[in-house]
């Protein structure tokens, strides 16, 4: 039930622990739009106190009226704040203990932690609920882009058949640069660093784990079920080359760091990998650190949501928007449904037929290219189409796109293929993705 709208209802007092990029985002939108704010909650939204490791950095904004806690927890239990905003960030430490402090001492949490949400969602929720609290997180997934509220609520009338998108800007910026301006991976990835748009520890971005993270809140709320961080299938792009690029290209695809979650009969299948996308379709066509999100029910059909999924300004609005929401007096659970009521998901490993692009390095030698399709045969995979390109140092490069088959076939193939003799280096696979 939404509160009533009233110049004299009591304001809803924050305390916002981590003041990076989205903390002061977060604190520039109240004070910019304090008037605003009040109107559409139907309540004053103001902050009582702050928290950061260090009160000397210059941050870009007036702190000085606002309380100063040197401690995350501390900050969390104070009695003037109603709702703990963390933006600290990472699944342990003080983040961990921070959120679980301020559901015991009774406050609402808002967070943008998707590592947090991801690995300990379900005992938080669970702690939430039993407090008669809540906790909300739009921001933790694809940044500014609304795609937590349309799963929790606009489509809460459908069976969610899948899920699947780009969720990584760092990733799509470092696919889209090499493609756009033919420069290979370890440039592209320096030009990242130095920009500032990898984490502290790259992996995070470049090794798909960022983005699992938010499959995983996802896939709990698309299904029903826990998160499941841990039974993500999870391969980064480390090994996508500029060559993979340009003659997926060629062939009428372009190469996507592309999350996929969907139930089948089997369990829960999660995997993020480096797919092709056709080029002229949605996720093909997105370019730089902008994000993608697809979500396909069974009354909607399909559903597009496309967006900054990260920086200042669309994160701290996605903040914002879960703020308003317990302004307004809006309560419901973490994950759509009581979390007592998730259910543990059985992983499956998946087992959905596709297209597959493989790049292999031939020697040239007589009866290399029969040698290879004699392996595929055996494992039961057909040729859709064969490139092969220009010779260099005795070795040839071959590109095959196959017709559908299974991942078990293609992994029997992959390690088949090196003991043939005629293959050099590591053979790269890629599932092609329908979309």
């Amino acid at each position: 039930m939404s509160a009533p709208l009233s110049g004299q209802a009591a304001p809803l007092r924050l305390g916002i622990a981590g003041l990076g990029t989205v903390g002061i985002g977060t604190v520039k939108i109240i004070q910019k739009h304090a008037a605003m704010l009040a109107a559409r909650a139907g309540r004053p939204v103001t902050i009582s106190a702050v928290s950061a490791r260090d009160k000397r950095k210059n941050r870009d904004a007036d702190l000085s009226t606002y309380a100063w806690e040197d401690e995350a927890v501390a900050l969390a239990q104070r009695d003037d704040i109603d709702v703990f905003v963390e933006l600290i960030g990472g699944d342990e430490g003080i983040a961990r203990d921070a959120v679980t402090a301020a559901l015991k001492a009774g406050k609402d949490v808002v967070t943008a932690n998707k590592a947090l949400l991801a690995i300990h969602g379900q005992e938080l929720a669970e702690l939430a609920e039993a407090q008669g609290r809540v906790i909300r997180f739009e921001a933790a997934v694809a940044g500014g882009i609304p795609v937590i509220k349309a799963m929790t609520e606009s489509l809460a009338g459908n069976q969610i058949r899948r899920v699947m998108g780009v969720m990584n800007g760092t990733c799509n910026y470092i696919l889209t640069r090499m493609e756009n301006a033919g420069l290979p991976y370890e440039t592209v990835f320096e030009e990242a660093r130095q920009l500032g748009y990898l984490e502290a520890d790259p992996t995070l971005d470049v090794g798909g784990i960022d983005a699992s993270h938010k499959l995983a809140i996802l896939a709990a709320i698309a299904f029903g079920t826990r998160p499941a961080f841990s039974d993500v299938e999870i391969e980064g792009i480390e090994r996508v080359s500029i060559d993979d690029i340009r003659r997926a290209a060629d062939m009428g695809y372009r190469i996507k760091l592309l999350g996929v979650a969907q139930m089948t009969g089997r369990g829960l299948e999660q995997r993020m990998s480096p797919c092709l996308v056709p080029a002229d379709s949605p996720l093909g066509q997105l370019q730089g650190g902008t994000n993608m999100v697809v979500i396909e029910g069974d009354s909607v059909g399909q559903i597009v949501l496309r967006g900054a999924g990260a920086g200042e300004g669309p994160t701290a609005s996605a903040v914002m928007s879960d703020v308003i929401e317990i302004a307004r007096g809006v309560r419901m659970p973490s994950f759509g449904q009581p979390a007592t009521e998730l259910i543990q998901p059985q992983a499956a490993r998946t087992a959905v037929p596709a297209a597959y692009y493989l790049r292999l390095t031939l020697a040239d030698k007589p009866g290399a290219l029969a040698k290879v399709a004699s392996v595929l045969g055996d494992a039961g995979i057909s040729i859709d189409r064969m490139r092969q390109y220009g010779h260099s140092s005795g070795e040839a490069p071959v590109l095959i796109v196959t017709h559908k088959t299974t991942p078990d076939a293609i992994d029997h193939a992959i390690s088949v293929l090196p003991k043939t003799g005629v293959i050099t280096g590591e053979p790269v696979e890629l599932r092609i993705e329908e979309v």
